[in-house]
């Protein structure tokens, strides 16, 4: 299984962001959406990765950029842990069918049971920009995203050439 590429359609979804309301990525059509796939709630590394994007929250909507994450954790388990981390970005349960978003993004562990640390850069028309896979022990940052970001509003799109 492959990470999908830049220049690729980011396929639709809809996902529990609590245990009665959900988010499908066609409800930000217009503005760009970050992905952000990670293994698990309250893993070290996915804790700092999530605590840096909420830290970075004005960088971010300088671009009007949705930043969502996505685990294969349940609703309950992403509220509570929202909650305990001060997060203000919205975290969707990839649960049931387990990993089924994470499979068409090209981005399930398999073995693990859980997503890869993945990133997806979507543009305002639903075109993945950039795209990242980090090991599983690693921080990704957010240089890159915000690289993406910035090169979408220079006009610099998935395959145009520099």
């Amino acid at each position: 299984m492959t990470a999908l590429k830049s220049g690729v359609s980011a396929p639709d979804f809809s996902l529990p962001s609590t245990p009665d309301q959900r988010v499908s990525l066609s409800d930000f059509r217009g503005r760009p959406v970050v992905l952000v796939f990670y293994p698990a709630d309250w893993s070290p590394v996915c804790s700092d990765q999530l605590a840096l994007y909420n830290e970075l929250k004005d960088e971010f909507s300088e671009f009007d950029t949705q930043i969502i994450g996505i685990s294969v954790d349940g609703a309950w388990c992403h509220m509570a842990f929202s909650k305990d981390r001060n997060l203000h970005i919205p975290l969707l349960a990839d649960f049931e069918p387990k990993g089924a978003v994470a499979r068409l993004y090209g981005v399930y562990r398999e073995k693990d049971g859980e997503s890869e640390r993945a990133l997806f850069v979507i543009d305002p028309n639903g075109i993945i920009q950039w795209s990242y896979v980090s090991p599983v022990g690693v921080n990704p940052g957010a240089d890159g995203v915000l690289k993406a970001l910035a090169s979408m509003v220079n006009g610099k799109l998935a395959g145009e050439k520099s």
